[in-house]
């Protein structure tokens, strides 16, 4: 197993990427904890991984709260002795152009994408060091990559978490703490099919555009992940996995 031994704190785990995350990290032998504001949907994660023999905990956590990420990363060290992986994938996608966004709106992006991931990553950090090491992942986009024209302030926000990467990798390599970024692409989650993958025309557009062919599942990233979470990708750190069917080499 990848991950054998070896303890997570996912953030938006409850549905989506970060549920598929969870089912496959214990899958492959991880003590899992998820964290999200979905109590029904989490709680309802956590029976059917303990139904299927892995071993996970849900737990509410508000992104934002520096008490709930305090309580979330708490509760994996005293579940389960250590926290070994942080995947920050918590994250929302209101489009909207600049001149419609307003300031409420985009300090709610930012405080959901940015200051979560600082957060989580802040306080997972002291924990990491006395486990003897870690591995960080954070979820980007190709929106931080390049230009996101109906949506710059989600961009943005995803472009600090690149950069929030970089930074983290270099300072905390001395403490085997690794940290390196995930760019998806389109990918048919609950965040997408409201916003992007809205009808039969969309999904056709947005498949066409990808030349893979395809619109991304969530296990195509969650196979990233997991890579970065496992001692095969031990000497990355500070890297960026773009996941998009190759839109971005275009």
């Amino acid at each position: 197993m990848r991950l054998e031994g070896k303890v997570a704190l996912i953030s938006g785990g409850a549905r989506g990427q970060g549920a598929v995350e969870a089912r496959m990290f214990t899958r492959e032998g991880a003590k899992v904890v998820i964290g999200d504001i979905l109590d029904e949907e989490g709680q309802k994660v956590e029976a059917e991984i303990a139904e299927a023999g892995g071993e996970c905990v849900y737990i509410h956590l508000d992104v934002t709260s520096e008490e709930d990420w305090r309580k979330a990363i708490g509760e994996a060290v005293n579940r389960f002795g250590k926290l070994d992986v942080l995947v920050n994938n918590a994250g929302i996608y209101p489009p909207a152009r600049i001149e419609d966004t307003t300031e409420e709106l985009w300090d709610r992006i930012m405080d959901v994408n940015g200051k979560g991931v600082f957060l989580g990553t802040k306080l997972a950090i002291p924990e990491m060091r006395r486990a003897g090491g870690g591995s960080i992942i954070n979820i980007s986009s190709v929106a931080g990559l390049r230009a996101s024209a109906g949506a710059a302030a989600y961009g943005a926000s995803k472009g600090a978490v690149r950069l929030l990467t970089k930074s983290t990798a270099v300072q905390y390599a001395k403490d085997n703490i690794r940290c390196n970024s995930v760019h998806p692409g389109i990918i048919e989650t609950d965040m997408t099919l409201p916003t992007i993958l809205t009808d039969d025309e969309a999904r056709r557009r947005s498949a066409e555009r990808t030349p893979l062919g395809r619109i991304g599942q969530p296990e195509d990233v969650a196979w990233g992940v997991l890579f970065l979470a496992s001692d095969e990708s031990s000497f990355m750190t500070g890297s960026e996995l773009v996941i998009d069917g190759g839109r971005t080499a275009r």
